[in-house]
């Protein structure tokens, strides 16, 4: 008996020690499950639109952003991770109007799958590419510019919509927090608008005529009255290539203008001087900007606000070199 007591003690134990394991795998299991869910997610194409959508999106998602610093929105690909994720995401926010022109087919495959998605260009009333004043042969006629992010205003607007798409297609973010975002990064947009026009203020009359390696300022042109004389890729997307007439319709227009200032995207600037320099000769000043996309952090151009700024007073420096003091308006 004493015998069979000790097997009842030991099988005892074993219970309540079996008991106290599937009490803590249970209780280890119920604290996975109820653990903070992974966070909703947002996808965004290009970089410059990232950085607009991460201010206005704030800690309330996950924003990833697929283009690189410094790429090229024309012609940067997706790796398989990165397509699978726009099929992942709760919103695709992208440019569109054919700017992101090797990623379109993956977010429309993101589109066929249920996701939602918001083409920014198409929502805030697009120009229509031009080639200026120049009297040269339109090479888009009617085609949508894509380029809206030049003009700091129709930013503003996007993020505003922006914020709509979030609050209506995001689940589990503070609607509140979103808008006070939005509202936050609209100030700081009027805030660029005035001092674009406070600087542009200094450009005389005369003297407001651009040229550009493709046609990327129309935007700008049009919000702060610009003459756009041309550009050395008579085209809206770097994938084209000049030909010889078309730098002979340029440099005539450039001559007829006054035009010795080209302004150039930072990647591709000495190779866009020495075609320029072959055709004009000595003189020509080539000005470097960040046009399509946004560079690395420690670089000049991280958010679309230091583009801009950095853009602007560019642009004005190289068309008032020269000038004396008494001649700005």
């Amino acid at each position: 008996m004493r015998g069979t007591g000790r097997a009842r003690t030991r099988v005892a134990r074993l219970r309540r020690l079996l008991m106290g394991l599937l009490a803590l795998v249970t209780a280890t299991t119920a604290t996975a499950c109820t653990s903070t869910p992974e966070q909703p997610r947002v996808v965004v194409t290009t970089n410059i639109l990232g950085d607009i959508t991460r201010q206005v999106v704030g800690d309330q998602a996950d924003v990833t952003v697929l283009m690189k610093p410094n790429a090229d929105p024309h012609s940067f690909g997706l790796s398989a991770v990165q397509a699978a994720q726009l099929e992942r995401a709760d919103l695709v926010v992208f440019n569109g109007l054919g700017l992101e022109e090797n990623v379109l087919r993956h977010v429309d495959a993101a589109r066929q799958a249920g996701v939602a998605t918001f083409e920014v260009g198409r929502a805030v009333d697009p120009l229509t590419f031009r080639t200026g004043d120049d009297g040269g042969p339109d090479r888009e006629p009617g085609q949508p510019d894509p380029h809206f992010w030049t003009d700091p205003d129709r930013v503003r607007t996007a993020v505003g919509l922006i914020a709509d798409r979030v609050t209506e297609h995001v689940r589990g973010v503070d609607d509140d927090a979103i808008r006070a975002n939005a509202d936050r990064y609209q100030q700081q947009l009027t805030e660029l608008t005035a001092f674009m026009e406070q600087s542009f203020g200094r450009v005389p009359e005369e003297r407001r005529n651009l040229v550009t390696n493709h046609h990327v300022f129309g935007y700008l042109a049009d919000r702060f009255g610009f003459r756009v004389v041309g550009a050395v890729i008579p085209s809206g997307t770097t994938l084209a290539s000049p030909s010889s007439s078309d730098l002979r319709s340029l440099t005539r227009a450039m001559r007829e203008a006054g035009v010795r200032t080209v302004f150039a995207d930072s990647s591709q600037p000495k190779r866009l001087a020495e075609v320029l320099r072959a055709e004009l000769g000595a003189g020509v000043r080539v000005v470097e900007l960040y046009s399509e996309s946004l560079t690395a952090k420690n670089e000049g151009a991280a958010t679309y606000l230091r583009m801009m700024r950095a853009n602007t007073t560019a642009m004005t420096d190289g068309l008032t070199v020269g000038l004396s003091k008494g001649t700005h308006r």
